[in-house]
């Protein structure tokens, strides 16, 4: 029963500290945009340019080039 005397406590600061927290965040325009990131998987990224494969020196042809 003595433990109650700590834990209620403790529950009562940790659910103050994360309220603060969401009240910080919301505060800061956090949860301003929801829907662009969801669509920002959705657009094409740039292309990458891929190393040509193409290269003078017949030794090299095939190989890995990341070594």
């Amino acid at each position: 029963m003595s433990v109650l005397l700590l834990l209620i406590p403790f529950s009562l600061l940790m659910g103050g500290l994360f309220l603060w927290l969401f009240f910080m965040a919301v505060k800061k325009d956090q949860f301003d945009d929801l829907v662009t990131p969801a669509h920002r998987m959705l657009l094409e990224d740039e292309t990458i340019q891929q190393p040509s494969l193409n290269r003078k020196d017949s030794n090299h042809a095939g190989t890995n080039h990341l070594r």
